[in-house]
């Protein structure tokens, strides 16, 4: 373990960090959340940072990357997927935090807006090969851009490369007999 690792405790499925040092620079670099409970990692989060060699979970010998995967994929079957996203963003500059929902995986916010300025994206994740209804895809493009952010879809290639194509309203007219 080098000087600046983060030491993190899992308990109940999520990652915590205590020491005020490693908050600060967690929080400052786009990191994690503070909660009633305290400081956590997302599990995307933690996977990234166990695997650049930043995070170093105590009270567990079984804290590797394989096997925190495979834990954190039992409450959530995609984890690897958001993993490869929030790892491809990462190493792109960007700071990717959890999404609004309505299945939106992240917002991302601008190389060096984080903390001055709203995220500017909305990305969704979409394994190559995986069926998504045209109707619900619409729906998430029309509700992301109706929140002012820029739709993008993340489609992952089943090499684990990340493709992004950003995406706009498209309305159709109505069909005539």
């Amino acid at each position: 373990m080098e000087e600046s690792s983060i030491r993190g405790t899992l308990k109940g499925g999520r990652i915590r960090v205590t020491d005020e040092a490693s908050i600060s620079r967690l929080g400052q670099d786009g990191y994690g959340d503070a909660d009633p409970d305290g400081y956590h990692l997302k599990p995307f989060e933690a996977l990234y940072l166990i695997s650049v060699g930043r995070l170093v979970l105590s009270g567990s010998k079984r804290a590797g990357f394989d096997n925190m995967l495979e834990r954190f994929r039992k409450d959530d079957p995609d984890i690897f997927s958001k993993y490869l996203i929030y790892r491809d963003l990462r190493s792109r500059g960007y700071v990717a935090k959890d999404g609004f929902g309505f299945g939106t995986d992240f917002r991302v916010y601008d190389r060096g807006d984080f903390g001055e300025k709203g995220s500017k994206f909305l990305i969704f994740g979409l394994n190559e090969g995986r069926k998504e209804g045209a109707g619900a895809f619409c729906r998430k493009i029309d509700q992301m851009a109706g929140m002012g952010k820029e739709p993008v879809v993340a489609v992952i290639e089943r090499r684990g490369e990340v493709i992004y194509y950003k995406l706009n309203r498209v309305r159709f007219p109505p069909n005539r007999p």
